[in-house]
């Protein structure tokens, strides 16, 4: 596994996986596998917090492992479950061994007949990977207990077969929306990181690097135009996601600056506004006033 001498190399190697990240960001990362911690990382939507664990990922060229959470997301989804279907077959050709009950159980309760979901891959690895828990805000209270124990001690039990223990310590990465509020006990597990919405200069260069034909003016004028946009009176303000989805929208329709066609501009705002309420609040003169401030 790659090892990073300080959080400049960290950066850089970020850097190069297409991540434009600052150094408070670089230094949670570091302090999250030299301490072996989980770092969770909370932010509206759309502001890059998934995008971290893929760099990451790429920057210690390891595995990357996502669990995309969700209500109603339950133990056979997130850690593991039984192969009934190889067990059935299992327990129909061995009708006719003389081995005990207790034999042929422990048989069908092998990790053989074990199918691994995302934490039990992330814990049973070689070589560390980074393990992505997206939005676990999402899921419920009873999962994110159910977490603690993999967080805290990395470890995984299982009735059939007892305690599993992690072959290599994960580089966890927690996402959140801040859709509820999580509890004490994981918030206490975990290193902490607010991801807010980019600076001027920090989202343009994303913009260059991750839409790499697109003139240096017009995705200044982009940029300048997002901002803002951010400080209107919106329901769901546009992240850098959205801001790169309105620079590649733009290049492939060769508009080369705002000022081109208002009108038709006006038209490709889909891209970053969201809700009916936001579409609303957005006329056309306060769409021509945004684009006058952004030229």
């Amino acid at each position: 596994m790659r090892v990073f001498a300080d959080t400049d190399e960290l950066v850089n190697r970020l850097e190069h996986a297409g991540y434009i990240t600052e150094q408070g960001l670089a230094v949670s990362l570091m302090l999250m596998s030299q301490l072996q911690r989980p770092l969770l990382v909370e932010g509206d939507a759309g502001v890059g917090k998934t995008e971290i664990a893929k760099a990451l990922a790429a920057a210690y060229e390891c595995e990357l492992i996502r669990l995309q959470c969700y209500e109603g997301l339950d133990v056979n989804a997130a850690v593991y479950e039984w192969n009934y279907q190889r067990q059935l077959l299992a327990i129909k050709l061995q009708e006719t061994e003389k081995s005990s009950l207790a034999e042929k159980e422990r048989h069908v309760f092998s990790e053989g007949y074990l199918l691994q979901r995302p934490l039990l891959q992330a814990i049973s690895r070689p070589q560390p990977p980074v393990l992505l828990i997206d939005e676990v805000d999402r899921a419920d209270e009873e999962f994110e207990a159910y977490l603690l124990e993999v967080l805290s001690d990395y470890q995984i039990s299982i009735p059939e077969l007892g305690t599993i223990k992690a072959t290599s310590i994960p580089h966890v990465v927690l996402t959140s929306n801040g859709t509820r509020e999580l509890s004490d006990a994981l918030r206490r597990r975990c290193l902490y990181f607010y991801l807010d919405y980019p600076s001027y200069d920090k989202e343009l260069r994303i913009v260059l690097a991750r839409v790499p034909q697109i003139e240096e003016r017009l995705a200044g004028q982009i940029v300048a135009f997002v901002q803002k946009l951010r400080g209107e009176d919106l329901q769901k303000r546009p992240g850098t996601a959205e801001t790169l989805d309105w620079a590649a929208a733009l290049v492939k329709m060769r508009i080369r600056s705002l000022d081109t066609n208002p009108d038709f501009l006006a038209q490709t705002l889909v891209c970053l506004l969201k809700t009916r309420e936001d579409r609303a609040a957005m006329p056309p003169s306060v769409t021509a006033r945004l684009l006058a401030q952004s030229v």
